[in-house]
């Protein structure tokens, strides 16, 4: 049964949004506050938590600053932010904050269930492929699951994970924005291409040199993205 944290300062929202994931089969902890999210993330039952769906508009903490202090605390979490109105820059600074989807309120129960459903697929391994793939200082352990920089480890989040191996895996060829929501984010509905944007951009503040100049995930302006070719 997945364990989904759910932060939501709204008690009848929170209270609905929980009952709805219960009868799909989670189990659900929840805050009213960042502040007591954090303190549950921190305590005998964070362990446990596989996701974290967090409203950005929070008392005190705001949703943004929780989304930076989990990714202090861990990378791989998966988070999905609640916006009330999808304010392009309300969606930017969550998903530069670390949040890997966003889904906007009031949201149904399917669509809702879908996006946690997907980002719990890509929070799991990868299949294993036997070989490792290495360009200028940057490798990148296939099998492994292990991406260094100069010999430095750089941890990154399943999302970017995922992100990486699919353009990597066919070096120089361009994947448009549209075809990596369907394979890194399972978006056949739905699709946002500021989540991809705002991915290649952690992605590039992690490896490239000169994240402006990027050698590794490139932009092919009109088309999308490739890595490659250095």
């Amino acid at each position: 049964m997945p364990h989904v944290l759910l932060i939501e300062d709204d008690a009848s929202v929170r209270d609905g949004m929980e009952l709805v994931l219960r009868r799909h089969g989670y189990d659900v902890d929840t805050a009213a506050t960042g502040e007591e999210a954090l303190a549950l993330l921190d305590g005998g039952r964070g362990a446990r938590i596989e996701l974290v769906v967090l409203d950005l508009m929070l008392p005190g903490l705001d949703g943004f600053e929780v989304c930076r202090r989990i990714r202090t605390r861990t990378t791989t979490l998966p988070v999905i932010m609640l916006t009330a109105r999808g304010d392009d820059q309300d969606v930017v600074d969550g998903l530069e904050a670390g949040a890997d989807d966003y889904v906007v309120k009031p949201v149904t129960a399917p669509v809702l269930e879908a996006r946690i459903r997907a980002a719990l697929r890509r929070a799991e391994p990868s299949a294993p492929v036997p070989d490792a793939a290495g360009r200028g200082g940057l490798r990148i352990d296939r099998a492994g699951l292990v991406v260094t920089k100069n010999g430095v480890p750089v941890p990154l989040p399943p999302t970017e994970m995922r992100l990486l191996l699919e353009l990597s895996a066919s070096p120089g060829r361009v994947f448009s924005r549209e075809q990596l929501l369907e394979s890194v984010w399972d978006h056949t509905f739905l699709g946002d291409s500021r989540i991809v944007d705002a991915a290649v951009g952690r992605l590039r503040a992690k490896l490239e040199d000169v994240p402006a100049k990027p050698r590794y995930v490139q932009t092919v302006r009109g088309f999308g993205y490739r890595f490659g070719p250095l």
